[in-house]
C-alpha cells in the first residue's frame, strides 16, 4: 500500500536539489509525494542553517503539524538539512514531536530509518558518509522533470570562515566523480530539462581525479556543451579562491555558460576579509572581475555582503560601498551579521543595532538602484528567455532571460520548454513584463 509523503524545504538550491532526491529514494519503499498536507503518513522538514533563527523557523513549523494533526495520527516527522546537523539531539530533546533527525550525509539511510521506525522509538543519523551517499543516489534514476534542474556536483567546505556553520553541517569538500555527474546530467537531460544548474558549497572548487586527469568545473562545462537538447548552463556558488584561468577561458568558448556570475566577497574592506578568513583580497576579486568583462563585457555580478561583521568600522563599512559603487551589482544578498554557534565569529562582540540597520539600509539603497537600472534598460528590447513554467491559477508565462531576471508574460503552455525573444515592456526590481516578439521567435 502506498504511503504519502510531503517535503518542506528551506533555504538553498542544494536543500530544493536534496529533497528531490530524497523523494526518488522513498518511492522505492512505497512512498509518495502528495500536496495533501491534511492526510501525510511521513512529513519532511528540510532546513537551512544559514540565516538567522533557522532552528526557531523549525520548530515554528512543527507546531503548525502538530495543530493540524491535533486529533489525527500524526506523520513520521522527520528533521533533515543543516539545522538536524547541527542541533542532532538536541532537537529531539527539545521537541517529542519529531520522531527522525537525519543530516545531510545520511540521506541514503532515510529508506531504512522509515521501514524500521517504531512509534516512540526516536532516531538520529548525523554521521558524516558524504561517499556512501553519493554511491547510492548514484543507482537511482533523478526523476526531475524541470526545465531548470539543479545537479550537484561538490558538497562541502575546507575554507572554514569564520562566521559560516557549513563545514560543521555539510562536512569537507566532496567532488562527485565527473562520469556519474556527466550520467546524471543525461537523465537530466532525457526527462527535459533545458537548463543545468550546477551546485556545491564551493562549486567551483571542484576537483576529481582519475589516473593522470583531474577534473575541473571547466571540464564539465565543456561536456555539457555538447548537447544539443541542453540550451543552458550555470553555476552557484562560487569562491574568488577557485576562480581559476579554466573557468574564467569557459566564457570566451561556452556558447550555453550564462554571462551572469554570482561570486560572493561579503565585504570590501581587507580588513575584514581577513577577519573572516576568507581567503582572498578585494584588488584580487577586481582582478577576476576585469578579467571577465574583458572576455565578454556582457558579463554581470552578483554577490553576496554581510553587513557590520565585528569589528567594521565606519571605513570598513565606506569601502563596501565603494565597491559595490564600482562594479554595480545587478542582483544580490545582503544580511546584518549574526552568529552561528560553533563558528570562531560566535562569540565576538556585536555592532550596535542601530548602526548595523543603518548600513544595511544604505547597502541595499545602492544594490536596489543597480538592480533596478539594469531591470530598466531591457524596456523596449527584446530579450532571449527561456520559458520555464506557467504561473499558477494565471494564463500567464514564467521565464528567465541570461541575467536569471524573472519574465512574466502571456503565452500558451506549449511554449514550455522553448526559448522566445519577449519584448520588455515594464518592470519593477524583482521581474521584468513583455509580450512575445511574433516576428522574431527564437529557434526551440
Amino acid at each position: 500500500m502506498q504511503k504519502k509523503i510531503f517535503i518542506k524545504t528551506f533555504g538553498c538550491q542544494m536543500n530544493e536539489y536534496d529533497s528531490n532526491r530524497i523523494y526518488d529514494s522513498v518511492k522505492r519503499i512505497g512512498f509518495i509525494k502528495s500536496k495533501d498536507l491534511d492526510n501525510l503518513d511521513c512529513y519532511v522538514i528540510n532546513t537551512c542553517h544559514i540565516r538567522d533563527k533557522a532552528k526557531e523557523k523549525v520548530y515554528h513549523e512543527i507546531g503548525r503539524v502538530k495543530k493540524k494533526y491535533n486529533k489525527k495520527n500524526k506523520p513520521i516527522v522527520v528533521i533533515a538539512g543543516c539545522v538536524a546537523q547541527a542541533e542532532n539531539q538536541e532537537m529531539i530533546n527539545r521537541e517529542p514531536y519529531i520522531d527522525i533527525v537525519i543530516g545531510p550525509q545520511s540521506y541514503h539511510k532515510i529508506n531504512e530509518k522509515l521501514i524500521n521506525f517504531v512509534k516512540d522509538k526516536k532516531i538520529e543519523e548525523t554521521e558524516f558518509d558524504t561517499v556512501s551517499k553519493f554511491n547510492y543516489f548514484d543507482n537511482i534514476a533523478n526523476k526531475n522533470s524541470k526545465i531548470s534542474s539543479f545537479l550537484t556536483i561538490q558538497e562541502g567546505c575546507d575554507k572554514f570562515c569564520s562566521f559560516c556553520v557549513v563545514p560543521y553541517t555539510r562536512g569537507p569538500e566532496y567532488s562527485r566523480p565527473f562520469d556519474k555527474i556527466i550520467s546524471e546530467a543525461e537523465e537530466l537531460i532525457k526527462n527535459g530539462a533545458k537548463e543545468i544548474i550546477l551546485l556545491g558549497q564551493n562549486v567551483n572548487a571542484y576537483s576529481y581525479k582519475k589516473k593522470i586527469k583531474e577534473y575541473r568545473i571547466s571540464d564539465i562545462i565543456n561536456k555539457l556543451e555538447n548537447y544539443s537538447e541542453l540550451k543552458r548552463i550555470r553555476y552557484t556558488t562560487s569562491h574568488p579562491r577557485d576562480m581559476t584561468d579554466d573557468l574564467i577561458e569557459c566564457y570566451s568558448t561556452s556558447k550555453k555558460l550564462m554571462p551572469f556570475v554570482h561570486l560572493p566577497i561579503q565585504s570590501g574592506s581587507n580588513k575584514i576579509l581577513k577577519l573572516m578568513n576568507r581567503k582572498h583580497t578585494v584588488e584580487q576579486y577586481v582582478e577576476i572581475y576585469e578579467k571577465l568583462k574583458k572576455i565578454n563585457p556582457d558579463i554581470e555580478f552578483s554577490s553576496d555582503f554581510i553587513i557590520s561583521y565585528p569589528g567594521e568600522t565606519d571605513k570598513d563599512f565606506n569601502e563596501t560601498v565603494n565597491l559595490i559603487k564600482k562594479i554595480k551589482f545587478i542582483n544580490s544578498y545582503s544580511f546584518i551579521f549574526s552568529p552561528r554557534p560553533g563558528t570562531k565569529a560566535s562569540n565576538l562582540k556585536l555592532i550596535d543595532k542601530e548602526i548595523a540597520k543603518e548600513r544595511l539600509i544604505k547597502t541595499q539603497e545602492y544594490l536596489f538602484k543597480f538592480q533596478l537600472n539594469m531591470n530598466k534598460s531591457f524596456i523596449n528590447k527584446s530579450i532571449d528567455v527561456l520559458v520555464e513554467n506557467k504561473i499558477e491559477g494565471q494564463s500567464k508565462l514564467f521565464g528567465r532571460n541570461q541575467y536569471m531576471n524573472s519574465v512574466i508574460f502571456e503565452g500558451n503552455s506549449d511554449l514550455i520548454g522553448k526559448n522566445r525573444n519577449i519584448k520588455i515592456e515594464k518592470v519593477n526590481q524583482n521581474s521584468l513584463f513583455g509580450k512575445i516578439e511574433k516576428n522574431n521567435m527564437k529557434a526551440a
